[in-house]
């Protein structure tokens, strides 16, 4: 089974795409969709579009999954993050691909077993199931693929039984 993971925003999309067999996750690709301030918001939605489109042309993911939207107290900051996760769904729409979403809560609980983890705590948990050497950067990398590894051992019955 391949995952595709966002973790959504607008200066930078958190993606990260990983195959999920046998109980071991092997990373294929993962970075941010990287939007620049000097360009309009809309070429940046554009952009965002465009690269999330690529990304599940190349990888034709199974399931892909969402990091459901985080109020934060910046009112014109969560309007901007609302618009660009508008996109994003969108774009796994238009793809046909089935649409998954978890809060940070869930997706911490189903990555180090405590809902209330700090940052380190999940960044390291991704490293080590990823076996990689060092925590994905930016961070909101590392967030996408906890998405993804969230996805992978909370999807249900149905899905673990396509996996096994």
């Amino acid at each position: 089974m391949i995952i595709l993971g966002i973790d959504p925003g607008y200066a930078l999309v958190g993606y990260g795409v990983v195959r999920y067999e046998q109980h071991r996750f092997t990373p294929l690709e993962y970075g941010a969709i990287v939007t620049g301030t000097d360009i309009p918001f809309s070429q940046r939605l554009d952009r965002i579009y465009e690269g999330l489109s690529g990304i599940i042309e190349r990888h034709q993911p199974d399931a892909v999954a969402v990091e459901k939207l985080f109020f934060h107290t910046n009112q014109k900051t969560v309007i901007m993050v609302a618009e660009a996760r508008g996109v994003i769904l969108l774009a796994i729409e238009k793809s046909g691909r089935e649409l998954f979403e978890y809060t940070p809560l869930q997706v911490k609980t189903a990555v180090t077993g405590y809902g209330r983890a700090v940052k380190s705590q999940v960044m390291e948990m991704v490293r080590r199931l990823l076996r990689l050497r060092e925590v994905p950067k930016p961070d909101d990398t590392a967030d996408a693929l906890a998405v993804a590894i969230c996805h992978a051992n909370t999807a249900g019955t149905a899905l673990k039984q396509k996996i096994l």
